[in-house]
């Protein structure tokens, strides 16, 4: 069983559980993302919703990236941590009067608009402020992303973004606001989309509203399409970046654009998540009738996206060649959905082996909780350890 590379016996003197950032590797996948969309014209926006954590933030920043943000406090942090206001973009369906001013006050470079409503609520705030908020109508293209119904947002049963029927009352709407500029229209169909046909679809949707837009008269300085790009979770140390060649070669066929006009990506997990793991010592190996569970000190509090999203993360000993055994591996939360795999081999398991949760980077320490009042995990980086 081929490993990660860990440095086991500093981590032996650690209080578990904890996350551990392979800060190279995320240097490794942040200049292959500045490779594939250089001398293109691509702009990424890096979502802040994947992971926060400052030291992440500080480092994707520090390569000249934007920032994708869904609240307030999401777009100050963002600012705290190096990313410019004019590289931020504003989405979210539920934007309360306290975000849309903190936005306008950094003067940042779009809103992702929702709906109607959110566009009178936007204009109403920046009349009081005489400011003009640039705006993308964020569009639901209901295009099926192939993913986890939790995490699919493109559909027309989905609340995000606005219907197609819509778009009329929208640009009517338009004409009445002083205080917003539209300049873009915006997409977002789902995470972990590993079927790239997917991503064909929203292409032709988007050409299809870019000629609408043309036929009425508005030319787009923008088209957005989210974000989405799944990664490899079944095998981290053979893939250990996800396939951005084939998903920036794909919009660049696609994607019929105006010239000028400029492409965003709003990308997140793609970027961060196999740089994380999830640190965990064994409590207890404890047999069951049918099965044998693995107790470990990290659970549901920590890495929610198992039980969440009956998500699959590869699973490693990092202290033991011994030979497999099924385990079912669980944590100590007081809820039966606290399991992370079921009937995995493992490496022979005995009280005090660390383990590694791969591929947490995204989603990971950002969504960890105080439940059962356990404390929340801290976080280790390669180079500083």
């Amino acid at each position: 069983m081929i490993k990660g590379k860990f440095p086991v016996e500093k981590f032996k003197s650690l209080d578990t559980p904890f996350y551990f950032y392979d800060i190279e590797l995320l240097r490794e996948t942040l200049n292959l993302v500045k490779k594939e969309t250089e001398n293109k014209n691509f702009v990424i926006h890096y979502a802040i919703k994947a992971n926060a954590n400052p030291r992440i933030l500080q480092e994707i920043a520090s390569f000249g990236f934007g920032a994708d943000c869904v609240s307030g406090n999401e777009i100050i942090v963002a600012v705290e941590n190096g990313f410019e206001p004019s590289k931020i973009a504003f989405a979210g369906v539920g934007k309360t009067d306290k975000e849309i001013n903190i936005a306008l006050d950094y003067d940042i470079f779009c809103f992702n608009v929702e709906s109607l409503p959110e566009m009178e609520a936007i204009e109403e705030l920046a009349k009081i402020k005489n400011k003009t908020a640039r705006i993308a109508l964020r569009i639901n293209p209901n295009v099926d992303a192939h993913t986890h119904k939790y995490i699919t947002t493109g559909l027309n049963e989905n609340k995000f973004g606005i219907d197609l029927a819509v778009l009329p009352d929208a640009l009517k709407l338009l004409d009445k606001c002083e205080h917003l500029e539209l300049i873009g229209i915006h997409f977002h169909i789902g995470s972990q989309i590993t079927d790239l046909s997917a991503f064909e679809d929203l292409c032709v949707k988007a050409v299809e509203l870019q000629k609408w837009f043309v036929n009425n008269g508005i030319k787009l300085k923008l088209i957005n399409v989210g974000g989405g790009l799944g990664i490899n979770y079944q095998h981290p140390n053979h893939c250990p970046m996800a396939d951005f060649e084939s998903y920036f070669r794909l919009f660049s066929k696609y994607l019929e654009h105006l010239v000028p006009q400029t492409i965003h990506f709003e990308l997140g997990r793609s970027i961060v998540a196999p740089c994380g793991s999830l640190i965990t010592r064994t409590t207890y190996i404890k047999n069951g009738v049918h099965k044998k569970f693995l107790i470990v000190d990290a659970g549901m509090t920590d890495l929610i996206r198992p039980a969440l999203y009956q998500a699959f993360h590869h699973i490693e000993n990092i202290c033991s060649d011994k030979a497999l055994d099924n385990y079912d591996i669980v944590g100590p939360i007081c809820e039966s959905s606290d399991v992370f795999v079921e009937n995995f081999q493992l490496n022979e398991t005995q009280r005090g082996d660390l383990l590694a949760i791969r591929s947490a980077g995204a989603y990971g320490e950002v969504m960890a909780s105080n439940y059962n009042c356990h404390e929340l995990p801290k976080s280790f980086f390669s180079d500083s350890i």
